[in-house]
């Protein structure tokens, strides 16, 4: 289920424009390439199950109203055609949250006959906005930055959400926690990031990383072996979700105190923070945590109390950011924090007070120049957390791949979780933290591709700044962990699988 806050001040203009003049011509007739996709979603076996309430009744009210549109759309007022345009809209951010790119892209191209239809039917004003809205989705939808192909040069729509065999297994012998995820807040804050409707493409992704793939139910239950009754397999439950774009200090402290109440024994909170750094003003002889500054939140008004943000006293600490203290309340129970941002390292400065389990997984605050143009397109630290093979195969220059080799690829990758997996399990030195959440199947997998990430970026060549690197409260093990050889070699191995080797250090324990 997916829950989320819209944020008051944002203008609903893009989604719901004006319109005024008279009819100019009569429709066109067309007939609608996504009938059979919607049939499709509905009636699939097990897919209805996954589909949230609210969001099976977007799709079945955009169902209905696809079938009366010859009667409601031929040639009658056009706000009845704004209401078709604006459906088309949320259908579109339901069929994203739902990972169904491929009728993303048919409604998309029926969006834009509607919008042409449109606007040569009615003298508008709002031909920019909606032009705006389809030039938004189109970006939003081409912003992975590796394509998979099949041998007819059609592009494969891969899915990042965690299958059966998606995190690595806990072997005998592995001593963990018994934490599961319930809840996880998605904020979104990032200046210039792509964008559709208040999702982000960072929010996509990590939403993505956090949900199970459906299971059909049918198809488990013809398995050899299985039976009607009690080996009938169970429905696993998705982490709730709270889908927070651009919120206030105060929208952002309301969710977040929601779900630390709700949250049930023996359960995890996660916030996973994409946003604009905020670093602190002028020097303080303390160092607290106020005093590193955090990650921006939104500001209703540029102006407080008649001066100008920008210029307060330097001595007071920036009201409209996210510090590390302000999450100090919330660590009275278990909390798994992820901060992607150009200030991330101000939430190493952490104190455990309560002695719950307590992890912050930190990005790089610097990214190499050749890397810094695609960061609208997404942050990289984030694409490792949610598609590590294709984050590898974009810091080795690659912008395509052949289906079978992606498939071998991601076979190699499974492996080396895996081993990921006893490098943490088997050490003496590693903070219990990490192994109080590594019996939760999303953060155990969120783990090990931080430690992938980690360990890739140490040994490529142009990442060679300190602030180059993730970092992590408490600070993992690096000669067990990110540095260890055996991980080392099998990252070699992958480069060398991909034919990119020279991309990488040979010998990286040497050049630190």
């Amino acid at each position: 289920m997916v829950r989320g806050a819209r944020q008051p001040q944002q203008p609903r203009s893009r989604l719901a424009p004006r319109l005024t003049g008279t009819v100019e011509k009569p429709p066109r007739k067309r007939k609608s390439r996504t009938e059979f996709a919607l049939k499709e979603i509905m009636s699939s076996g097990g897919a209805e199950d996954d589909i949230p309430q609210g969001e099976r009744k977007t799709v079945t009210d955009f169902c209905y109203l696809l079938d009366k549109s010859k009667q409601l759309f031929n040639g009658l007022r056009p706000e009845l055609v704004v209401k078709k345009l604006r459906y088309y809209a949320r259908f579109i951010v339901v069929c994203l949250l739902l990972n169904k790119m491929d009728v993303v892209k048919d409604l998309v191209k029926e969006l834009s006959d509607e919008i042409e239809d449109y606007t040569h039917r009615f003298n508008t004003e709002d031909q920019v906005e909606w032009n705006l809205v389809l030039q938004e989705v189109a970006a939003f939808i081409e912003a992975d930055p590796v394509m998979v192909l099949n041998d007819d040069n059609t592009i494969v729509i891969t899915s990042n959400r965690l299958a059966e065999t998606g995190a690595p297994l806990l072997e005998q012998g592995m001593i963990v926690g018994q934490l599961s995820l319930a809840d996880a807040l998605i904020i979104g804050n990032c200046n210039n990031q792509v964008k559709f409707s208040e999702l982000t493409v960072d929010m996509f992704r990590m939403l993505q990383a956090l949900e199970r793939e459906p299971m059909n139910l049918a198809s488990q239950m013809n398995k050899p072996g299985m039976q009607e009754s009690a080996d009938k397999p169970t429905r696993r439950e998705n982490p709730h979700k709270y889908l927070l774009y651009k919120p206030t200090f105060s929208q952002l402290y309301t969710f977040l105190a929601a779900s630390f109440k709700e949250l049930p024994a023996n359960s995890v909170l996660l916030i996973y923070l994409s946003a604009t750094g905020v670093f602190p003003t002028g020097r303080s002889d303390s160092e607290g945590p106020y005093d590193f500054g955090g990650v921006l939140t939104n500001s209703n008004r540029d102006i407080i109390n008649g001066d100008a943000i920008h210029k307060r006293n330097q001595s007071h600490k920036e009201m409209h950011c996210l510090h590390p203290g302000d999450l100090y309340p919330f660590t009275r129970k278990p909390l798994f924090i992820i901060v992607d941002s150009s200030n991330s390292v101000a939430y190493k400065n952490f104190t455990n007070l309560f002695g719950q389990p307590l992890v912050c997984l930190l990005s790089p605050t610097a990214y190499p120049k050749a890397l810094q143009d695609q960061s609208q397109r997404g942050s990289l630290f984030t694409l490792f957390l949610n598609n590590p093979l294709m984050a590898f195969l974009f810091v080795s220059g690659l912008s395509s791949m052949r289906r079978g080799l992606w498939e071998k690829c991601q076979e190699y990758l499974r492996k080396i979780n895996r081993d990921i997996a006893q490098l943490l399990t088997h050490s003496r030195s590693i903070d219990q933290a990490f192994l109080q959440f590594f019996g939760d199947e999303f953060l155990r997998l969120l783990l090990t591709r931080f430690i992938f990430c980690s360990a890739t970026m140490r040994m490529h060549k142009i990442f060679r700044e300190t602030r180059n690197y993730p970092e992590s409260y408490p600070q993992l093990p690096r000669d067990e962990t990110v540095e260890n050889p055996h991980l080392q070699k099998h990252i070699l191995e992958l480069a060398s699988i991909l034919d990119v080797r020279n991309v990488f250090l040979e010998n990286t324990i040497d050049d630190y």
